[in-house]
């Protein structure tokens, strides 16, 4: 509201006296970042089109998930790997009450802007 735009880093330091550094995971922190600023979507860019029934095939794009067919999806391996852990924060944005969560591919040319500007969508829309 005042204009800034946070530049986080997802190192921390342990414990108190603790002097070792912390690779947090960026995901999990965005989507805590998200919930606590209350925003109105969570985008999280990758380097696939979004979540795909065939990993193999880029076309097998699903452009919408209801979160409540997630754990379905995992189970038949619809939803495998690496996209779990973005699957779960973009979950546990939701519950924390942003409406919309996003995965797109950073790869493509202002996916970000089309994403956040039209009504086109570049990649998986998380509800």
């Amino acid at each position: 509201s005042q204009g800034y735009i946070p530049v986080v880093s997802t190192v921390a330091l342990g414990e108190q006296g603790d002097t070792n550094r912390y690779n947090i995971n960026a995901d999990t922190a965005a989507a805590k970042i998200a919930v606590a600023l209350g925003a109105e979507k969570f985008v999280q860019l990758t380097n696939v089109p979004g979540v795909l029934r065939d990993i193999n095939d880029p076309a097998s794009l699903i452009k919408r998930i209801d979160h409540v067919a997630i754990p379905s999806m995992i189970a038949t391996g619809v939803i495998s790997s690496g996209m779990i852990p973005k699957i779960e924060c973009c979950v546990e944005a939701l519950k924390g009450g942003v409406p919309r969560t996003h995965i797109i591919d950073g790869r493509v040319p202002h996916a970000l802007l089309i994403e956040m500007f039209s009504d086109r969508g570049v990649g998986t829309m998380l509800t």
